[in-house]
């Protein structure tokens, strides 16, 4: 085994997991649904992903295996492998919505840096989009990986910034008695924006997938699970403060996918706007490399034990996605272009709000599968309690998240709801 890492890193790794590029999307589409109580939505996402920590925490604890990832947890504690195979490829598509997310944000800010709306005739986001996509493929299929020091001194950079645009902005809008606390505002928004914005607390899982690289893995990933989406949530409301009482809800509607651009404007002017403008294309760019690595490695190790299966379905499902390689410990090849594919369709064709809740409806089902499983493990108050309190939040945010896509794009829903039954249906018809 190489190198460890140690507490400081994992909650480094952890933040800008979640930091990398999901608040500077999700943003403008939470506080349109939520207003000025968007910041209560963070909250009640970052309490439903503490409890999610919490399981996948408990999971580590309970199992026989030391270095376990959540898929192998779901396997191990069921005993239903095809069930692991379920939470491993939505998984792997949910990081597909996750990767369209970053592709459409990394767009959106870069064509508002140079000023350019649309080429020849054709709008420019969708292009961009694709194009930034097709190259983090190419840089993978090489081999390219960032260096682990740029990757850190861009989490700090990022979560520097926020931190000074959220204190600065609080303290501005209190100044000139602009801002409130959004109580007024809740009720149902807030419940449909907290299931929308669940995608902006993914990232932190990550660690559990690499538990044999972190030092004393059980107690540091604890810890470090817990700090980071702590701390995350209190970054978030901040910026949802700032966003929410310095922009009008016209504002918000007709740019939520640079929102929080603007919301630095009456701050710190047009250089507020370029800074956030600059840190959202390095953030988005960055996570969308490091999720396509990741979300490769992880279909490739689905497909693989999946094919390690003598049934029909997993040889099938294999053969599908992640098959080849070029060389051993190399880029998966195949994965990489497939989920590149995907993303970029997604990214390029879909809305904001549908990428968003794509990717939010993923992880909210993971998470409550794993809150479950960890429930199955109870052994005291607390681990009854947390992971009951996981897999019901995630069940109603769901619920949510499908309630607020009939009520305001039907369309959205069906488009959503056909990706997943697709999803599902490539893996379990053929076991039938």
């Amino acid at each position: 085994m190489g190198e460890t890492i140690g507490f400081p890193e994992s909650v480094s790794l952890a933040v800008g997991g979640m930091v990398g590029g999901g608040i500077f999307a999700v943003l403008g589409v939470v506080a349109a649904n939520a207003r000025s109580a968007a910041w209560l939505a963070f909250v009640a996402s970052g309490l439903l992903a503490l409890c999610a920590g919490y399981s996948f925490v408990r999971l580590i604890h309970e199992s026989d295996d030391a270095l376990a990832g959540p898929v192998d947890h779901v396997a191990e504690f069921t005993g239903e492998r095809w069930l692991a195979g379920v939470v491993g490829w939505v998984f792997t598509f949910g990081y597909v919505g996750t990767m369209a997310m970053y592709a459409y944000a990394f767009g959106s800010y870069a064509l508002q840096l140079v000023g350019v709306s649309s080429i020849l005739g054709v709008p420019a986001r969708p292009l961009i989009s694709a194009v930034a996509v097709a190259a983090f493929v190419g840089l993978n299929v090489l081999g390219a990986r960032a260096s682990g020091r740029a990757e850190d001194a861009l989490v700090a950079a990022k979560v520097g910034i926020l931190l000074v645009v959220g204190v600065t902005g609080v303290y501005y809008g209190y100044t000139q008695g602009a801002l409130e606390t959004g109580l007024r505002h809740v009720g149902g928004g807030v419940v449909s924006a907290a299931a929308l914005s669940f995608v902006a607390f993914e990232g932190w899982e990550l660690l559990t997938f690499d538990l044999d690289s972190i030092e004393n893995p059980e107690e540091t990933v604890r810890k470090a699970i817990y700090t980071s989406i702590a701390f995350t949530t209190l970054l978030y409301v901040l910026v949802a403060i700032v966003t929410t009482n310095l922009l009008s809800a016209e504002t918000i509607a007709a740019h939520a996918e640079t929102a929080l651009a603007y919301a630095a404007r009456p701050v710190f002017h047009e250089v507020g706007f370029a800074l956030i403008a600059v840190a959202a294309v390095l953030s988005t760019a960055s996570a969308l490399n490091a999720t396509l690595f990741s979300a490769a490695h992880l279909s490739q190790q689905v497909a693989d034990a999946a094919h390690n299966v003598p049934e029909a379905g997993d040889n099938r499902v294999a053969a599908s996605v992640g098959q080849s390689r070029t060389e051993e410990g190399s880029s998966p090849v195949r994965a990489l272009l497939v989920l590149g594919t995907l993303t970029a369709i997604l990214t390029a064709y879909g809305s904001l709000d549908s990428i968003t809740s794509f990717a939010s409806g993923a992880f909210i089902s993971i998470f409550g599968v794993v809150s479950a499983v960890a429930y199955t493990r109870r052994d005291s108050l607390v681990s009854t309690v947390v992971p009951a309190l996981g897999a019901l939040g995630s069940f109603a945010a769901l619920l949510a998240l499908f309630w607020h896509l009939h009520r305001t794009d039907p369309d959205v829903l069906a488009t959503v709801a056909t990706i997943w039954a697709v999803v599902l249906a490539v893996y379990w018809l053929p076991r039938r």
